[in-house]
């Protein structure tokens, strides 16, 4: 489940916000290549922030998937989801950071014995890519 967490220090009205999660839930959803009902957005507005020394319009992002990420997914992305903060909330680009976990799965399959088997899933600490 492909989940983007935004956070903002620009208050941001029950419409904008509702504007906001459709147009990220659309973008990431075809970007990464997942189903639009496979993707979580949080949008916290009105959060204490400062970047690059000033309290001005910024915002902070963490997107978090597995699989589906890479260096090319991850600039449209980043590029998508700075426009639509520019366009919705006036946020230059140049005051969006955003950060990419790809996390991974492994699935060990432990056999004790012919009859009995267990199954352990283990998710692997995300990369920063």
């Amino acid at each position: 489940m492909p989940t983007l967490n935004l956070y903002t220090n620009v208050p941001v009205d029950a419409v904008t916000t509702s504007d906001i999660l459709k147009d990220a839930t659309k973008a990431v959803a075809k970007i990464i290549g997942k189903p639009e009902s496979y993707v979580m957005i949080l949008v916290n507005s009105g959060v204490p922030m400062a970047f690059a020394g000033t309290e001005a319009p910024a915002a902070y992002g963490e997107l978090i998937s597995i699989g589906g990420l890479g260096p090319s997914v991850n600039a449209k992305l980043s590029s998508t989801v700075a426009d639509i903060l520019q366009n919705k909330l006036s946020i230059d680009s140049s005051r969006f950071y955003i950060k990419f976990y790809d996390v991974q799965i492994k699935i060990k399959k432990r056999y004790a014995g012919s009859a009995n088997w267990t199954v352990k899933v283990c998710i692997e600490t995300p990369s920063i890519i």
